[in-house]
């Protein structure tokens, strides 16, 4: 399994607005866009589909990229919390289908999918929902997870059941605490966030 933590400092500062316990509810939803928004970045960066093309500037032909628009690309939110990081990735991802009720039927054989869910604390929900894109076709390679925040027990069951999968995350924490939440982690999100 491919886990990518991107060194870069506004994933980190985004990050510790998470942790930090005092963070408001419009902060903290603030903090969960941006690292969306910045982690979809990192996770595209050679994943997107592109083909080189010749273009004409007002002075002579030269080359460019152009991101492959024949290619479906769909966003699965984890609801509640992961539809948080998607509002920030949807900048990012602008023709991208988003899919609220979960992994759609029928997805088209060539489709991207990314799978967005707030963190990975004992895993199991995000197998689940893997293993239901595994059932329509979707193998490893055409697939991306983002995350705010992974557990080492988390990514244990992750690595052991799907083992070419990629996760893109800001960051490893080592445990999880008796209550199930990661340690020291960033706070349950559906009560931080004010969602009821």
């Amino acid at each position: 399994m491919r886990v990518v933590v991107p060194p870069h400092p506004l994933i980190a500062h985004w990050l510790t607005m998470l942790r930090n316990a005092s963070t408001p509810p419009p902060l903290y939803a603030t903090g969960f866009e941006e690292l969306g928004r910045w982690l979809t970045y990192e996770a595209l960066r050679d994943w997107l589909p592109h083909r080189r093309e010749a273009v004409m500037t007002h002075q002579s032909e030269t080359e460019g990229t152009v991101v492959e628009s024949g290619v479906p690309l769909l966003a699965i939110p984890l609801l509640p919390g992961g539809l948080a990081l998607w509002q920030g990735a949807r900048r990012v991802l602008p023709s991208s289908q988003l899919c609220l009720k979960g992994v759609p039927e029928n997805i088209d054989r060539n489709a991207g999918v990314i799978v967005f869910v707030d963190q990975i604390a004992s895993g199991v929900r995000l197998l689940n929902t893997i293993e239901l894109l595994k059932k329509q076709g979707i193998e490893a390679r055409r697939l991306r997870v983002i995350t705010a925040l992974t557990s080492t027990p988390g990514l244990q069951l992750l690595g052991e059941t799907l083992p070419d999968l990629t996760i893109h995350t800001a960051c490893i924490d080592p445990e999880l605490a008796e209550n199930g939440q990661i340690n020291p982690g960033i706070g349950d999100p559906i009560e931080r966030l004010d969602i009821h």
